[in-house]
């Protein structure tokens, strides 16, 4: 058996590597069939050397920068999406495993406790929103128009912003930490729990600043992989950390946020060394940390609107826990259950939207606007079906899902009502994610940014406290309980009706970063 070796190209693979891989599979055949015909000791040594060779190279790429601009635009976003899935469920298990472990070890109140921190946690972090969403979408723009000194400017930058960011974040939580929580009127049984938990978290906020804003530089490279791997050593540590800090050494709710601050320092630590090993795409050198006014600028300019959106939406949500307080433990602990089985449920969308953010970036880097409204209108319609498929799951094993938190069978139960109202809006969610990375992607922030502030400001608050007034009885004096999560559905429909109108619009065409 004889193979031509050649140098020329095949769609971007070279033919060496494709007679590299058919000498493989007849090899493997001919083994499957060694009991009938026999294969020399020389062709097991090729066989084997040659399928170590390509598992070797196949984990390889996987760990590269991936160029969105050629291949097939829905296979290109499908596979960036599958590790940034499974990234962002890991990533959902921090906050799961948190409420697992409390509601099972300390009780439904310690439960209550971690969820009502929530909208404050969420408010404070806003920084990091904003500077690691600019990061991507610039890091996404100047690699695919394949500009290395921009690159490594941007990415310098990055590092010193989230830095600065991190010193503000823990001046701000140590004064306004408690009166938030005073202003949300959370019940004295768990006000202590909430307050401790959300201090131990900021003071620690360093880890988990640098883990998401270098995962979203790696990824904005293409390489959501790597920000996986990370991201799963940091989730098995969590866990383990939070049942021998809550479970043997009875922390409670100190213990968890504890485990959470250790585990995504360690992922930090990894997102640092893979960068720094990037030396082919950019330059990691002193002079491209220092802050540069142009760079800033734009970091700024692009994730401001974002971390706004994240702190109007912060805002909006602690104007709807304090009505969510107002109706008890009982619902406080309801609604975290709903929430984290609703941040499940949305790992999908969001997976989508990041996805397409990454790949309309690479493309409007290289102009190539009409691959971009290609892979929008393919990946919109794979986040649909992927998210209409979720909701009937949900639906179907709902009692299931939220017996995982508590054995407190009203719980369960209240828990379950209130998530088959929101169950349909996840489908909308999957057209709003969409095509708001898509947007993004192409440097328009303000769009999504508006169209959040409508949708939670205009819509979500008035709707939720409307039908609170409007439900108001003897038996509920402060109004029906559903009507958090109506307004949450509501808010959800419409947003993608005004996403889907923007888009078509195509604004954001013209909002690419100056080359």
């Amino acid at each position: 058996m004889s193979f031509r070796r050649t140098s020329i190209s095949f769609k971007g693979v070279k033919a060496q590597q494709i007679n590299e891989f058919r000498m493989f599979a007849e090899l493997r055949e001919q083994l499957a069939a060694e009991q009938v015909v026999g294969i020399s000791w020389g062709q097991k040594t090729l066989l084997e050397r040659t399928g170590e060779r390509i598992t070797v190279e196949r984990i390889k790429k996987l760990f590269q920068a991936t160029d969105m601009t050629v291949g097939e635009p829905w296979k290109q976003i499908v596979l960036f999406t599958i590790p940034m899935l499974i990234g962002n469920i890991a990533q959902q298990l921090y906050n799961t495993v948190d409420s697992i472990v409390v509601g099972r070890y300390v009780g439904d109140n310690a439960l209550a406790a971690v969820g009502s921190a929530g909208p404050i946690l969420n408010l404070l972090l806003v920084l990091f929103v904003g500077i690691s969403m600019g990061a991507s979408i610039m890091v996404a723009q100047y690699f695919g128009a394949k500009e290395r000194e921009n690159l490594s400017y941007t990415i310098g930058n990055c590092i010193f912003l989230t830095a600065a960011a991190s010193l503000i974040i823990m001046l701000l939580a140590a004064v306004a930490v408690r009166p938030l929580l005073i202003l949300l009127k959370t019940p004295d049984s768990i006000l202590e729990w909430c307050y401790s938990y959300l201090m131990i978290l900021f003071l620690g906020c360093v880890g988990s600043a640098y883990y998401n804003i270098l995962s979203g530089i790696l990824r904005g490279l293409g390489d959501a992989f790597s920000a996986l791997v990370y991201l799963l050593v940091s989730t098995v540590l969590n866990i383990v950390l939070d049942i021998l800090f809550v479970a043997k050494f009875g922390m409670g709710v100190s213990g968890v946020a504890l485990a959470t601050i250790i585990a995504q320092a360690v992922s930090a630590v990894l997102c640092m060394i893979r960068l720094a090993k990037m030396t082919d795409i950019f330059d990691l050198k002193p002079v491209y940390i220092k802050p540069h006014k142009e760079f800033v600028a734009n970091i700024v300019k692009l994730g401001l609107p974002s971390g706004l959106t994240q702190a109007i939406f912060s805002m909006a949500m602690i104007i709807v826990q304090s009505l969510t307080n107002s109706f008890g433990e009982a619902f406080i602990a309801a609604n975290v259950i709903v929430m984290r089985v609703d941040g499940f449920a949305m790992l999908p969308n969001f997976s989508f939207g990041t996805a397409m953010t990454t790949y309309a970036g690479q493309n409007v880097g290289a102009k190539a606007y009409d691959r971009v409204n290609k892979g929008a209108k393919q990946g919109t319609l794979i986040a649909v079906f992927t998210s209409a498929t979720l909701t009937g799951l949900i639906l179907l094993f709902g009692r299931q899902l939220m017996g995982i938190f508590t054995d407190t069978s009203e719980l369960v139960d209240l828990s379950r009502r209130m998530m088959g109202i929101i169950a349909a809006g996840y489908i909308a969610m999957a057209v709003t994610q969409s095509l708001s990375g898509v947007m993004r992607g192409a440097g328009d922030t303000m769009t999504p940014m508006w169209i959040s502030l409508f949708t939670t400001v205009v819509v979500r608050v008035p709707v939720a406290y409307g039908i609170a007034w409007l439900t108001r009885s003897p038996q509920y004096p402060g109004g029906r309980e559903e009507c958090i999560f109506i307004s949450l559905l509501c808010s959800w429909l419409i947003g993608a009706l005004v996403t889907t109108l923007f888009y078509l619009r195509g604004g954001w065409k013209k909002k690419a970063l100056e080359k």
